[in-house]
């Protein structure tokens, strides 16, 4: 191939440009910007399992709470049916020993310069409720006691120019015994709604390999990334990618590779609430920071089904784009849903399977044919 085309630089579009026209999905629907920051917009609940209703997925970290992180793990903290303050269920801390204060917290996307309420109802004595990474400093608020009862806890705080999301926590204290928590709210204007694209604009003649979900990771496939040195986007899900988390990190080793979302169990997100929708998207986006170090801001919906509410929950976990594909050669196959051959921007899915060695190969192969590149000559 005569053009020298730079794999970083076109690979790193992939997860930060503008993305084109939203994928031609028969589930796809696109949906209006929330408009640019400070502008006004209706004030909603953007806590992931605000009320402790969600089950945990059986592909998710075993005993968690959706949508929160928990200091001492299942051993402390639960979701609990024995008397919420409404609903089914609230959530029930346990704190462990003298040293722990049972915290649970979770991050919420919020946009710059703006002020959101945070409020939850606590019982037990000295549930703190607060918010960190504001930009600013902000009071947390507690009660002593709430006298067996259920008592509302409110904080005010506003973000600075730079914060995209907040660290929201609550928490009991040390020695103080058991507390519970339910509905919590943080209101305020949503995040804009992620962008929808099925591929990359580029002027690069270039395409994208992405490869979804790992629960088969071969040593050929592992070794052809690695001789060609393609740039790779995974969509790991968090179960395959916490067991061999070093795979993932070699294979990801190519400048303008990474790691994205693809969502923890791998559903049709258009059978799910919204709410359902933001804690499959974000549960996956905090096992991936904690096993790899970085926030994805780039999502697969599983099977390409998405509606509106996908997008708005994209966007309340930090996802910037949802990414389907124009092109598919997992298990063999070799379809391009556009006429002709590949074409510059196209972004090719593949899964990781024992085909994978095979189908990348036959993925480049293709590329070659239409005069383009996925790496370095």
């Amino acid at each position: 191939m005569s053009s020298r085309l730079s794999a970083l630089a076109a690979c790193t579009l992939l997860a930060v440009c503008g993305l084109a026209a939203p994928a031609s999905a028969s589930t796809s629907t696109s949906a209006d910007s929330a408009g640019p920051v400070g502008a006004a917009a209706p004030a909603v609940n953007l806590a992931t399992n605000p009320g402790f209703e969600i089950p945990a997925s059986s592909l998710a970290d075993w005993g968690s709470v959706p949508g929160w992180r928990c200091s001492g793990g299942p051993a402390e903290a639960s979701a609990t049916t024995t008397a919420p303050h409404s609903g089914g269920s609230a959530l029930a801390v346990t704190p462990a020993n003298d040293d722990s204060n049972g915290e649970c917290a979770q991050t919420v996307s919020v946009r710059p310069g703006t002020t959101y309420t945070a409020s939850a109802w606590v019982r037990g004595a000295f549930v703190h409720l607060g918010v960190t990474g504001t930009g600013r400093d902000v009071a947390p608020a507690w009660t002593a006691t709430t006298n067996g009862g259920w008592q509302k806890l409110t904080t005010r705080f506003t973000t600075g120019p730079d914060a995209r999301t907040v660290r929201l926590y609550v928490h009991g204290w040390y020695q103080q015994g058991p507390f519970a928590v339910d509905d919590v709210r943080v209101d305020g204007p949503a995040p804009a709604p992620a962008t929808a694209a099925g591929s990359v604009p580029t002027s690069d003649r270039v395409v994208f390999f992405t490869v979804d979900d790992g629960w088969q990771r071969t040593p050929e496939a592992e070794r052809f990334i690695a001789d060609h040195q393609l740039p790779i986007t995974a969509f790991p899900l968090p179960m395959p990618a916490a067991t061999d988390p070093d795979f993932f990190r070699r294979v990801t080793a190519v400048p303008g590779s990474s790691i994205q979302d693809h969502s923890v169990s791998h559903p049709d997100l258009t059978t799910l609430s919204p709410a359902e929708q933001q804690v499959e998207i974000c549960d996956a986006r905090d096992a991936q920071v904690r096993t790899f170090g970085t926030a994805p801001t780039v999502f697969r919906p599983p099977f390409f089904a998405w509606n509106a509410d996908t997008l708005q929950a994209a966007a309340n976990c930090g996802i910037q784009h949802l990414l389907t594909a124009d092109a598919d050669f997992s298990w063999g196959a070799s379809n391009i849903w556009h006429e002709g051959t590949l074409s510059p921007g196209d972004v090719v899915l593949m899964h990781w399977t024992d085909t994978l060695a095979g189908d990348l190969q036959r993925a480049l192969a293709a590329a070659d044919t239409a005069g383009l590149a996925s790496y370095l000559r």
